[in-house]
């Protein structure tokens, strides 16, 4: 948790430093610094979804996405890193409400989420790990 809520205002200052760079991909085929922001906020919503219905007891498989198609299709380019900070702040904040009030029986609860099974604890991790991954893959080709 205490990863999460750091994050919600790290990476929205973090994106803010990019603002020369936002349009920028380091190779050909490789999606630019907004691209990746837009990609990281639709990700949370997707993960929290997730979460939130396995938190709930849902039993149906939820389905799986193509995030390279969720990005051409969402003309992140036509924003603003700053857009992009804003949102995911907001995001983040209210997500973080979700999560705290998660008591252990719905943390341990799982479900399946495309083609895997899956606890709401675990979707935490991978919540707080996405980020952390694109963060580091932002540091490393695109600076």
């Amino acid at each position: 948790m205490e990863i999460l809520e750091r994050q919600a205002s790290e990476f929205p200052d973090f994106i803010n430093s990019l603002s020369e760079k936002a349009d920028y991909a380091y190779a050909p085929g490789k999606w630019t610094i907004k691209e990746l922001a837009g990609h990281i906020i639709d990700t949370e919503r997707i993960l929290v979804y997730r979460l939130t219905c396995f938190a709930r007891g849902e039993t149906q498989a939820l389905p799986g996405f193509e995030e390279d198609d969720y990005v051409a299709n969402a003309h992140f380019s036509d924003r603003s890193l700053s857009n992009f900070s804003r949102e995911f702040e907001l995001l983040r904040r209210a997500n973080l409400y979700l999560f705290g009030s998660l008591q252990e029986a719905e943390l341990d609860r799982t479900g399946t989420a495309s083609g895997r099974q899956i606890s709401v604890r675990a979707l935490l991790f991978v919540i707080a790990g996405h980020l952390i991954h694109h963060t580091q893959i932002i540091k490393e080709k695109y600076l």
